[in-house]
């Protein structure tokens, strides 16, 4: 099963970890650009998405707090316990929008640099002109290592599950301080099938790109509680900067 839905903490602000239900076993060689952090114990907390050889998008609330040895950066192993699989990655930067104060207040997004390049193909990110991706009933991806059910354990396996895009509406009479500009929500209004703890900064794609991050929710797969995702497309202009940047001393995968 698979969850990507943030929770709500009891201040009404949304806590950091977010998870997959109702979902089913992915592959890495068909997502290579899905990645996941572990904290300095090696702990998986949050997820992320290459979209850039040495650049990595995640939730700001994945990383606001964090020191460059608390994060690192784990692509291309879909078994958390294959430890032989993949490239773990030193972080040398984190980029926090500027605007960001809390996940369910908007500019959730968070731009880790990487000390070397990656060998993995990064995904594009969809830009203003990309509404349509957008539209209610739009069929979304979306993957993480997170939590399987609202209070079960973290997968050990890569995830992934589809969930259509809900109308705005739905999502403000759902979440009264709802951005519409800055959000989208998706899911199934009985629930079942959602994103979860672990999962947050994970991808959400359509069409090949990147059109969301797993950001914030209230509980896993409630009846008319949908996850709540960062609008990319909303944040491309200011994204592309940091993304497109080339960081000095690029090491070669």
């Amino acid at each position: 099963m698979l969850v990507l839905a943030a929770l709500l903490a009891t201040t009404g602000t949304a806590a950091a970890d977010e998870r997959i239900v109702g979902g089913e076993r992915a592959s890495i060689e068909a997502s290579p650009w899905v990645v996941y952090l572990v904290d300095d114990r090696g702990t998986q907390f949050c997820g992320g998405t290459i979209v850039a050889p040495q650049k990595v998008l995640t939730a700001a609330h994945c990383a606001e707090g964090r020191s460059l040895r608390e994060v690192q950066v784990v692509a291309g192993r879909e078994d958390k316990q294959d430890r032989q699989a993949g490239v773990v990655a030193t972080v040398t930067d984190i980029w926090i929008h500027k605007r960001y104060v809390s996940a369910d207040q908007g500019e959730d997004v968070a731009v880790l640099t990487l000390r070397r390049a990656l060998p993995y193909t990064p995904l594009p990110l969809a830009e203003l002109t990309d509404q349509a991706l957008y539209e209610p009933g739009s069929q979304l991806r979306a993957y993480g290592w997170g939590r399987t059910s609202e209070n079960g354990k973290t997968s050990r396996y890569l995830m992934g599950a589809t969930v259509p895009v809900l109308a705005d509406d739905f999502c403000v009479q759902t979440y009264p301080h709802f951005k519409k500009a800055d959000m989208f929500c998706a899911g199934y209004e009985g629930g079942k099938i959602d994103t979860c703890q672990g999962d947050s900064g994970g991808p959400v794609v359509v069409d090949g790109k990147l059109v969301g991050v797993t950001s914030w929710g209230e509980g896993c797969a409630r009846r008319n509680k949908p996850g709540v995702y960062v609008r990319i497309s909303r944040y491309a202009k200011d994204l592309h900067p940091v993304v497109d940047a080339t960081p000095p001393g690029v090491v070669e995968p």
